[in-house]
């Protein structure tokens, strides 16, 4: 006998919304039955006959099973509690919040209630070119990583005709926590945790009361070093990883998005001998379809299925991830100072 499908509701209905959707309703388990989004003025019902409302109370009425949470930082963790207070297990797109109190307080609602699924969209550890690269790094292939270099840059910080990511008060941060986050998530993945953060945090550029740049360097334990440059001042967009290795070298280039403006995603391995003379062997392998949302969201029904937490996104890695946002935001005294950000980072 099949399993009736889990009804999905969003709450955001706008790109990543409308998106998250399409993926929900190819997947064999899910159905979307509602949504909601402030563009709507009244309640109504789409062709389809799914139910769409103005906000997210209206929307946690429904007979629901799951939630999708995809609306600004400012409310992120308030809808992902309400979610969670409903009853439903919930998948929220990162950021988590604002800042780390906000990450706090939902675990703290998580606690409360072991029995549902509570899953972030790191979405960028589902591209095949990162899984790729974390294989041959678990493999030891390549020997242990010597260090890490990440740019992640785009051209401003408002995209999706939006401004609230512009403005402190609603985003909690700029570049770094809305789009470096991924980065920071992944050098994490690769590497491990992180002792020792420096950095320069600096909006001098577009001068809104969040940053456009975020350089920061940073030491594990056990001496890998990472270097890190979140920005939105590269006006040819850009995602690049190198993960350098006793053996070789991992270079992940590029990424599949839906503007397709960050150029072919591509992951390239070379390999280290005595006689290279600096110019390696070198293999790329380049990918042209994208399964992450695909993958993501499957993993969502799965958990939710047997009851079993996902491997990637859970709101400890979240945390985690979170944490180090805000350890590198604070290493620069006088960003911190400027917008009061210490008490962020627990001593």
């Amino acid at each position: 006998m099949t399993e009736p499908k889990l009804r999905i509701g969003i709450a955001g209905y706008g790109v990543v919304g409308t998106r998250r959707r399409e993926f929900i309703d190819q997947h064999p388990g899910m159905e979307t039955v509602a949504v909601c989004d402030r563009k709507f003025t009244t309640p109504g019902a789409f062709e389809d006959g799914v139910r769409y409302f103005t906000n997210y109370r209206e929307l946690l009425a429904c007979e629901l099973d799951a939630l999708f949470v995809c609306l600004s930082n400012d409310v992120a963790a308030e809808v992902t509690i309400a979610g969670l207070e409903a009853g439903l297990h919930v998948f929220c797109e990162k950021p988590p919040g604002r800042d780390l109190k906000d990450i706090s307080d939902v675990i703290a609602c998580e606690q409360r209630h072991p029995d549902r699924v509570l899953m972030y969209g790191f979405n960028h550890r589902y591209h095949d070119s990162v899984r790729d690269a974390l294989q041959i790094v678990r493999s030891g292939e390549l020997g242990k990583i010597i260090n890490l270099r990440g740019v992640y840059g785009k051209s401003k910080i408002i995209n999706f005709a939006s401004t609230w990511r512009t403005q402190r008060k609603f985003a909690g941060g700029g570049i770094l926590l809305d789009q470096g986050i991924h980065m920071v998530d992944l050098i994490r993945l690769f590497a491990g945790e992180f002792e020792e953060v420096h950095s320069f945090i600096s909006n001098a550029h577009w001068h809104h009361d969040v940053e456009d740049n975020a350089y920061a360097i940073m030491r594990s334990r056990t001496g890998v070093v990472a270097m890190l440059h979140s920005s939105a001042t590269q006006w040819r967009h850009r995602f690049q990883l190198e993960i350098s290795c006793e053996g070789g070298t991992i270079i992940l280039s590029g990424f599949l998005t839906g503007s397709k403006s960050y150029g072919t995603e591509t992951l390239t391995l070379a390999w280290k001998t005595e006689n290279d003379e600096g110019d390696p062997k070198e293999q790329t392998t380049s990918y042209n379809h994208d399964p992450s949302w695909a993958d993501e969201i499957g993993v969502f029904c799965q958990a939710i299925q047997t009851n079993h937490p996902p491997e990637h996104g859970t709101s400890a890695e979240a945390l985690k991830t979170m944490h180090l946002v805000y350890r590198i935001y604070c290493a620069d005294q006088d960003w911190a100072d400027r917008y009061d950000l210490t008490d962020q980072i627990p001593s």
